[in-house]
């Protein structure tokens, strides 16, 4: 499958991942309810916050050690890239929509609340999916299939949203296509911006000096 199926494959995945749990409701195409409250188990919220911060830690020490030049170094400067703009985008949407959260037991058509509410989208959610795309994207096209299954990250943390009532169906998808379409933009960068904003130095890899 050439590069450009997989992109747009990954594109639609968060949809086709989500048609399996979404039925009638209300809110943003119909497709808002809220889930049952569940904060146990694999969905502990600290599990969560765990993963976002191990995530955030993993590309930012990955792309110090390996450097651009190497191939799982340079897709980890691409990570970060993504991450930081999709990162930037959610929360200018948060503000802008101000949507009422699930647990604020205001509904799923509650918009432009103000301050108190910021559930559109979900900015975790972008985080994993921003994370994980340029990686995806660089893998698959090296025949690595196996490296799909990173998409179980946006996936089991938008579950974890959902379950904890903090974000709607709605959120959740704008956020793992937020993140999606951020990632495949700074995979088609052969230069990360981070590296090109940065000193020289940091990019070339920490291995390399030792």
């Amino acid at each position: 499958m050439s590069r450009a199926r997989y992109s747009v494959f990954l594109l639609l995945m968060p949809l086709i991942l989500a048609s399996a749990r979404a039925f009638a409701g209300s809110g943003l195409f119909g497709m808002d309810h809220e889930w049952a409250y569940d904060n146990s188990g694999i969905w502990k919220r600290s599990y969560q916050l765990d993963l976002e911060i191990g995530v955030i830690a993993t590309e930012a020490a990955g792309a110090l050690w390996l450097g651009n030049d190497d191939s799982l170094g340079h897709e980890f400067w691409q990570s970060i890239d993504s991450t930081a703009v999709s990162g930037v985008a959610a929360q200018a949407l948060k503000y802008a929509f101000s949507r009422a959260r699930p647990y604020q037991g205001k509904g799923p058509n509650k918009w432009f609340q103000g301050g108190c509410c910021q559930s559109f989208p979900s900015g975790e959610v972008t985080l994993q999916a921003g994370f994980v795309t340029p990686i995806i994207l660089d893998e698959a096209a090296r025949d690595h299939p196996w490296i799909w299954a990173l998409e179980l990250l946006p996936l089991y943390d938008g579950i974890g949203r959902l379950k904890q009532q903090a974000h709607w169906q709605s959120d959740v998808l704008a956020g793992w296509a937020l993140g999606t379409a951020s990632g495949y933009w700074a995979s088609q960068r052969d230069t990360p911006l981070s590296v090109q904003i940065l000193p020289g130095g940091i990019s070339v890899g920490l291995q390399k000096r030792f």
